[in-house]
């Protein structure tokens, strides 16, 4: 007498409906992926867009990585020293401009110009004020082909601390 698993498995139907099934889903991932995934359009000179805040501007990671598109910048710190913030900022693409202003709770500073430190225009640095408090967030502005980007990030990736840099600090005897 056969059992019932053995009976299911050897139903070619059964068999067959096994087979196709994966089959059929990854052209239904896909095919689904295709009909709401929107075509990417070209920036329009003068219009402004917003840059992604990746996950490392959420942590002490030392930079900040933004982006749209082509657009990818990176801010970087070497932390706050004589209660100023130096930040650099690197692009992959050349930019037109840059400013940069630190909000802090209940104010709008002015933003400021950051400075081009190469030729090409993909290096900027700026000093700002260190922040007063931890919900103080950085604002930036860049120009790009006539077009805009701009973002908002927490300054919680201005210091570079990590658990390995904490415990030699533990250790060390002076």
């Amino acid at each position: 007498m056969m059992s019932t698993v053995t009976r299911f498995l050897t139903n070619k139907h059964v068999v067959i409906a096994m087979l196709v099934t994966p089959i059929l889903a990854i052209i239904a991932y896909f095919a689904v992926d295709a009909a709401v995934t929107e075509p990417p359009t070209a920036a329009q000179p003068g219009q402004s867009y917003p840059l992604a805040v990746r996950s490392n501007c959420r942590y002490t990671s030392g930079f900040c990585a933004l982006e749209n598109g082509d657009i990818k910048l990176k801010l970087e710190s070497d932390g706050v020293q004589n209660d100023r913030l130096t930040l650099r900022l690197a692009s992959a693409l050349p930019l037109e401009g840059a400013q940069i202003s630190m909000t802090h709770t209940g104010t709008e500073p002015e933003p400021q110009s950051m400075q081009a430190t190469d030729e090409t225009g993909t290096t900027w640095q700026v000093s700002l004020p260190a922040p007063a408090d931890a919900q103080a967030q950085i604002r930036l502005a860049v120009s790009v082909d006539g077009s805009y980007y701009f973002a908002e990030a927490p300054t919680t990736f201005i210091e570079h601390k990590t658990f390995y840099s904490e415990h030699q600090k533990a250790q060390d005897p002076s």
